[in-house]
């Protein structure tokens, strides 16, 4: 008898549970889901409420109700991809053109950036606001502000720093903005401000990347704890035999940045390379190899651009910003365009190295004004594509934007991953990107937290990003 209850009992409460119905803001159900972290895809459902992922389950498993529904049969979902160098930038003149990139960048399936410095700051930490509370359609925004750079510092906004005094106040003023990290740049810093400003940007509790100046040695970058490397020129130089050498004939003036190219790209070493490899590794120092700029910048010379689609969302004003690259490029000897289209080439084989070694990656397009033919938007899927091309595999690279963006800035409890619990900004593609990489442009539906953008809205939001 006291079996028969308890077996009555147990169908009870089996019974009560097959009847409750959880309600969701939004369904995707039926969708193959990638899992950056392990590379597999299942079918399953995906319960959005708030912004968030409630839940991820077998594709079917359970009764629910939603206010809204995606069927995603057939198509491939993970999280929003994230382009980890970008620039807005430009002056007053160009705030209005600079706005205008937020759209390209959700109409890509790109639903975070990171801005590696600029002039814009105020501007741009208003649109990060609206685009938290959705006032405004754009991608999150993680900003470093004005960059650090040394007197008369090549880009207008940075913060100019010749003594200890000033690293102290430039970081008190970034920790005012509340930027997301420190940028560091080289075209004016001493060496030992430079290597300073790591120092203390890193007490503050700062993620801080940058460029280098080639009056320091990348050991030394990496010893006073940079985070993150932008280029591979920097790569390139510590894994030169030679790279001591050229820093100290750099330091007399006997020697400059385009000069050192070629010497330190013939004294380029797999021994010494795998010691910067494993250093870099050791201290997970991010890379941002920007290759697709790269193509971009050394082919200006031979590559006709004046028909590209997307010139026709930059404006006037951003336009003009190229021509200083394109007359450079343009002016150039034969010896020079030589050099760089050598250089661009061993970039491509040196990415392949880097991953192989495990070095983190981080995929970023270096868009924006100045940066000529590099597109917001697009670009990021050129930089996936490049990779691709180079020998890395579709996982590989698709981690590059997402899974490692939101490491490098400490961000892994809110985005990265389709889990519950995240952030939900995520991107339905119509095919399958580990197949084939091209296949991320290739955009069904983009989930930006609580907004969701429809093919065709996605299709309107670029037509209203064409500059009259």
């Amino acid at each position: 008898m006291t079996r028969l209850l308890f077996l009555s009992l147990l169908l009870i409460i089996f019974s009560c549970k097959k009847e409750i119905t959880n309600n969701y803001d939004l369904a995707i159900t039926n969708a193959q889901v990638i899992h950056l972290e392990t590379g597999k895809v299942e079918n399953q459902d995906i319960f959005i409420s708030n912004g968030r992922i409630e839940a991820v389950e077998a594709a079917g498993l359970g009764q629910f109700k939603a206010n809204s529904s995606i069927d995603a049969s057939g198509k491939y979902v993970l999280p929003g991809f994230w382009d980890n160098h970008i620039h807005l930038r430009g002056g007053d003149s160009l705030v209005a053109n600079n706005k205008n990139f937020l759209k390209l960048f959700i109409a890509s399936g790109i639903t975070t950036v990171r801005d590696a410095g600029g002039d814009l700051t105020q501007s741009v930490m208003e649109w990060k606001s609206q685009i938290e509370s959705e006032d405004l359609v754009g991608p999150t925004i993680f900003t470093a502000g004005p960059k650090i750079d040394g007197p008369k510092a090549t880009w207008a906004g940075s913060l100019e720093v010749e003594t200890e005094e000033d690293i102290a106040k430039a970081l008190d003023s970034l920790e005012v903005l509340q930027v997301d990290f420190v940028k560091v740049y080289d075209s004016r810093i001493s060496s030992d401000n430079y290597l300073k400003t790591i120092e203390e940007a890193k007490k503050r509790g700062f993620t801080v990347s940058g460029h280098m100046p080639f009056t320091v040695t990348l050991d030394e970058t990496i010893n006073a704890g940079m985070d993150g490397i932008e280029h591979l020129y920097y790569i390139m130089k510590g894994s030169a035999s030679n790279e001591v050498e050229v820093t100290e004939r750099i330091n007399k003036g006997e020697m400059g940045f385009w000069d050192a190219m070629p010497a330190l790209l013939d004294a380029y070493t797999d021994s010494t390379a795998q010691n910067t490899f494993n250093k870099l590794k050791e201290n997970d120092v991010f890379v941002v190899p920007t290759l697709h700029i790269g193509n971009t910048l050394s082919y200006l010379d031979e590559v006709e651009h004046t028909s590209d689609t997307y010139l026709k969302y930059m404006g006037e004003g951003i336009v003009q910003t190229y021509q200083g690259r394109i007359r450079s490029a343009l002016n150039s000897s034969q010896k020079a365009r030589e050099n760089r289209k050598q250089m661009n080439a061993f970039f491509g084989k040196l990415v392949k190295s880097l991953d192989d070694a495990g070095v983190l990656l981080l995929a970023g397009s270096d868009s924006g004004a100045f940066n000529s033919y590099t597109y917001p938007g697009i670009s990021l899927h050129k930089e996936l594509a490049a990779m691709v091309e180079n020998g890395i595999s579709p996982l590989d690279a698709l981690r590059t934007s997402t899974v490692k963006g939101a490491k490098f800035l400490n961000q892994t409890n809110d985005y990265g991953a389709v889990s519950k619990g995240k952030v939900s900004d995520l991107v339905i593609l119509k095919a399958n990107p580990l197949e084939n990489i091209e296949n991320t442009r290739k955009i069904y539906t983009v989930i930006k937290g609580s907004q969701v953008f429809t093919e065709k809205q996605l299709q309107s939001l670029l037509n209203n990003a064409v500059i009259k």
